[in-house]
């Protein structure tokens, strides 16, 4: 009887476990982390950073040592000391006596401590004529080691607290930076400024309807200009419009205004980091698709202090927040269109994150423009939130800051995080074999992590291992640096051969030399006899056509130099020379590996010249043209001489030449087309015996009847496919009611 009561209870306990093990996942974190491949497909990624604890105003005794609760947080920042900065417009309703309600509103900067517990809150200060003073309307703060600059949006200033001798005291006024004078500000435009920045010696101030970029001024107040103004994007209905435009008006015109930075930091060089939402949506999303590197469009930008963006950009897509932005199957609540970035905080070894308002994800990349992770989402479960608002970084942790929840998250570093920020750190510091491991171990935990092979073959690039390089490069598709790796590659090669290139470039070259030689002779010997040609006559006296195509061309067509199957010859090379091109091309022009059928180069070749020739038949037929449809096929066929040459050389220049010296092979196939044009052109220009101006107008023409053969083609196939349609539907139909 008791062993039956220990069973009883031993499965009641079982059960409560699997019932909660069950109910667990309600708790934990909902959101993915992921990266993007090369070709835009999100992979799945281990948590780089996992959610600790959300802290609120009664969690972190806000509310209880100041009667107010956390109510409209603006900012936050974080000292090297730990301690958090919390922009909040606080509110309270209070009711009197007679019940008439009153909304207190308190402009305020809360101070936690590391652990994320109550310091004090700044509302009030003395300032420097001695008269208590208050905040009206902040938005931003900014945190250095020796002061707080507080962004004083609706009193036009930047307030500053000197915190050398602060600890855990209140800190004690320094000076108010005042707004520039109104020659600086353009007429028409209000100083408000929402975030700030500095470095101790200089400040740098975005201001929400100043559209002429960031504002420097020095720690005095002495504005000393505008840098990093945006791209300003002008359609052409206001291009007419301004056309017409006295002077007056224009000043007056605000809609070609530069638009305005939202948010502002600074790393520990010196570089200025900002952040814009109101960029052209448009021209953000062509950029994204086409993985542009410009920055004209971008959303976030790394300055200089003289105002050009300097940011690395050498990931698969610009860093610009959310890569699928149009995809259906990426959408988050029916969210789609790029990123709204609204904050950028500067993390350990060069990394920094930005993060999206639209998404409420936060994307983090190396300082090579390298996408390292990214995560959040929407929603009620621990680490998502409803209104991101504001990001930091404290030591390995990173809080974000949630308006709508009027919380802010902690989120701890996992290993996998740690393990990223290690190999960064062995790779700064030049400990290449040690960045090597570390990357090898990230790769155990997420074999789709492209930026560790990206540091792998940095590290074994720098190392002088570019064979191996060039392999790990090939596997996060990274052309230009397989590109890099493979030059000096080259340049070995080229050391241990050096003796072989030269004989083997007189070899090539005098072998040219002697097959034109002997075409040339052949071609000689065959001018002065009669009768009828062979097949090796007909064939080389292409070489002596592309040459001298008038001649070649008159002689092709009344001396019958050469011949129908002569035509075929040379269509069929340039089907194979463009196989070859197709599968042959080295990794750095073709990463993907992705090749045509002999099939389908066929058809590409065979169709447009099939339609060149009936086209250019029927309207010659009709404009006294003398040549027959076997003389143009015959003229059209030996064109094409040229092109399996020059497109086999620069298919075999793709594994000799980088993707920085594309421009010899882009060149040779421009020269190859230009070639094949011009002989076509002449060709039936002497086919036809007509003048240039007639040769002209028919070749127009016929490239216009090509265009009308294929639109009559495709009618032809749409119609017998639906008629095939209907009769398949009738016989269905009928069968079904027999």
């Amino acid at each position: 009887m008791k062993s039956k009561k220990i069973r009883l209870l031993i499965g009641l306990m079982i059960c409560l476990i699997t019932l909660a093990t069950s109910l667990l996942p309600i708790y934990a974190a909902a959101y993915s982390t992921y990266t993007y491949s090369i070709d835009g497909t999100q992979l799945a990624s281990p948590d780089a950073y996992t959610p600790l604890k959300v802290y609120d105003s009664e969690s972190t005794g806000v509310l209880a040592a100041t009667g107010f609760s956390i109510t409209e947080p603006r900012d936050l920042t974080v000292d090297k000391q730990g301690n958090i900065y919390i922009v909040d417009i606080a509110l309270k309703e209070t009711v009197d006596d007679k019940g008439n309600s009153e909304v207190i509103k308190r402009p305020r900067i809360l101070v936690l401590d590391r652990y994320y517990k109550f310091l004090y809150e700044i509302t009030t200060f003395v300032n420097d004529m001695g008269v208590t003073d208050r905040f009206n309307g902040l938005s931003g703060v900014c945190v250095t080691s020796e002061r707080l600059f507080v962004a004083d949006t609706d009193n036009a200033r930047i307030v500053v607290f000197n915190l050398e001798n602060a600890g855990r005291s209140f800190p004690s006024f320094d000076r108010i930076i005042e707004a520039p004078s109104d020659d600086v500000i353009p007429e028409g435009q209000v100083y408000k400024p929402v975030a700030v920045a500095s470095d101790d010696s200089h400040v740098y101030v975005v201001s929400s309807s100043t559209g002429m970029g960031v504002i420097a001024m020095d720690m005095d107040g002495d504005f000393q200009g505008f840098i990093g103004a945006q791209k300003v994007s002008v359609n052409l209905l206001q291009w007419f419009i301004r056309v017409f435009q006295t002077a007056e008006q224009r000043a007056q015109t605000v809609q070609n205004v530069s638009s305005e930075y939202n948010n502002i930091t600074i790393d520990s060089e010196g570089f200025i980091y900002v952040t814009i939402s109101s960029l052209n949506a448009g021209k953000q999303q062509q950029a994204i698709t086409s993985k542009s590197k410009d920055s004209a469009y971008a959303p976030v930008k790394k300055l200089n202090t003289a105002g050009d963006d300097v940011m690395n950009r050498n990931g698969f897509y610009p860093p610009s927040g959310e890569v699928m932005v149009s995809n259906v199957a990426y959408k988050v609540g029916g969210v789609t269109g790029p990123s709204t970035i609204i904050d950028i905080a500067i993390g350990p070894e060069g990394t920094w994150s930005i993060i999206d308002e639209k998404r409420q994800r936060v994307f983090t990349y190396d300082k090579d423009g390298n996408l390292l992770f990214a995560f959040g989402d929407s929603g009620d479960q621990l680490g998502n939130l409803e209104n991101i608002e504001a990001v930091a970084y404290q030591d390995d942790n990173m809080i974000l800051l949630d308006k709508g929840k009027m919380t802010f998250t902690v989120y701890s570093r996992t290993e996998y995080g740690d393990l990223i920020m290690t190999a960064l750190e062995h790779d700064n510091d030049r400990l290449y074999e040690l960045a090597v491991e570390d990357y090898r171990n990230i790769l155990q935990r997420n074999i789709n992590f492209d930026t560790a092979y990206i540091g792998i073959a940095k590290s074994l690039y720098r190392s002088g291992k570019y064979e191996e390089a060039m392999e790990q490069y090939s596997y996060a598709y990274n052309t230009s640096g397989y590109s890099s790796a493979f030059k000096m590659y080259r340049k070995d090669l080229i050391s241990k051969f050096i003796i072989l290139i030269p004989i083997i470039a007189v070899a090539a070259i005098l072998g040219m030399m002697w097959f034109f030689k002997t075409c040339a002779k052949l071609n000689s010997k065959t001018a002065v006899t009669s009768g009828k040609r062979t097949f090796v006559q007909e064939l080389a006296f292409a070489f002596h056509l592309i040459f001298h195509p008038f001649d070649g061309y008159w002689d092709l067509k009344h001396e019958k130099r050469g011949s129908v199957r002569g035509a075929c010859v040379y269509i069929g090379l340039a089907i194979l020379a463009f196989t070859y091109q197709s599968v042959g091309r080295s990794y750095m022009y073709n990463p993907r590996g992705t090749y045509s059928s002999i099939w389908t180069q066929a058809l590409s070749v065979l169709i447009p010249a099939a339609l060149w020739v009936v086209a250019n038949w029927c309207l010659t037929t009709l404009f006294d043209g003398e040549g027959s449809a076997k003389d143009i096929f015959i003229a059209t066929g030996y064109s094409l001489a040229p092109m399996p040459f020059f497109i086999v050389i620069s298919t075999v220049l793709t594994h000799i030449l980088s993707s920085s010296e594309s421009g010899i092979i882009n060149l040779l196939n421009g020269v190859a087309w230009v070639w094949v044009g011009l002989l076509l052109f002449f060709g039936i220009m002497v086919t036809h015996d007509y003048s240039l101006l007639k040769n002209l107008l028919t070749v127009v023409g016929t490239i216009v009847g090509m265009a009308f053969i294929m639109f009559l083609c495709i009618l032809f196939f749409t119609l017998v496919s639906d008629m095939v349609g209907l009769v398949s539907t009738i016989v269905t139909e009928i069968a079904y009611r027999m």
